[in-house]
């Protein structure tokens, strides 16, 4: 009984040593269909090949396995002990392929995989959950793994492969490429009593006036501001920091002081007590991206999330 076991031992060792570099499966395909059949002209049509290509094809397989896998006679072939037991594996290696194209090819036409994503809270509302809704209705089979935070936060996801795509705003961090979303300009949101209420546009010196009201820190929004009025020559006195924009809202109708927040993101909100002012130029926009990491391939589920955002996008 020991030597079958070392037989196949040995045979199992070199069996391995060629898979770790065979281009493809055509020749142990060709084995168990002669196997199967009996013979070489008996697999011709099944394995969709000539007999002098079967022939060839199991002749390399035996001289890379370095041992006879079938004895042939005038009635056919048979398997050799080392046939049987390379046939038992390739029969298996075959099936587990099979297996593979089929969850590939369910990967690839969207009936299986996850989108693995992250959105910010500040316009995510307006923007996403509509799309997600009919990326939901028509990919019902993907999964949807959804983190919520800040963007930077989110960008620190992307690049540490925790998530494949995350809505930030330009400019972008290093080590992601992205798809433009929208751009849209910025409102100064003053308390109705205030000084510069009535102006037709805010100007960005003028925040050094009246506290301002940020965000939680990790809003991209924050740094963007910031810069802003540093290059406006702008020292604001920053107050409350708040993730929920009607809290925000609320605290500049009570007259907590100003707040800057991007036009797609009050428009719908009841403004009572609030006047909102467009800023002057166009340094400050709030310009919305989808990033993913750079080099990186994304999945089907992700390439179809890019694509329903690309095609949606003059809408928004």
């Amino acid at each position: 009984m020991a030597i079958p076991y070392m037989m196949e031992m040995n045979c199992f060792h070199h069996f391995n040593s060629f898979l770790e570099y065979i281009m493809d499966l055509r020749s142990l395909r060709y084995f168990t269909e002669v196997a199967s059949r009996g013979g070489f002209a008996r697999a011709t049509g099944s394995a969709h090949a000539s007999q002098p290509t079967l022939s060839k094809a199991i002749a390399q397989l035996e001289d890379e396995l370095g041992t006879r896998l079938l004895d042939r006679d005038r009635r056919g072939v048979r398997l050799t002990q080392a046939g049987e037991i390379v046939h038992r594996h390739a029969l298996a290696m075959l099936a587990r392929t099979e297996h593979l194209r089929a969850e590939l090819d369910a990967l690839q036409n969207l009936h299986r995989g996850e989108l693995r994503l992250g959105l910010p809270p500040l316009g995510s509302s307006v923007l996403f959950a509509p799309l997600l809704a009919r990326f939901r209705e028509q990919h019902p089979q993907i999964d949807i793994h959804l983190l919520e935070h800040g963007s930077r936060r989110l960008e620190q996801s992307v690049l540490a492969g925790e998530l494949e795509i995350a809505a930030t705003l330009r400019p972008v961090g290093e080590g992601l490429d992205c798809q433009p979303v929208c751009d849209e300009p910025m409102l100064a949101l003053l308390p109705q009593s205030h000084p510069r209420a009535r102006a037709r546009r805010f100007r960005m010196e003028w925040l050094g006036e009246s506290p301002l009201i940020l965000f939680e820190e990790g809003f991209a929004l924050n740094r963007l501001i910031r810069d802003a009025c540093a290059r406006h020559g702008v020292a604001p006195r920053e107050t409350v920091h708040s993730a929920q924009v009607d809290f925000i809202l609320a605290l500049v109708a009570a007259g907590g002081g100003i707040a800057l927040l991007p036009r797609l993101t009050v428009e719908e909100r009841s403004l009572s007590g609030v006047v909102a002012v467009p800023l002057s130029g166009r340094d400050l926009r709030w310009q919305m991206v989808l990033a993913w990491r750079r080099g990186a391939e994304v999945s089907p589920a992700a390439r179809a999330w890019l694509a329903l955002v690309a095609e949606t996008t003059p809408d928004l």
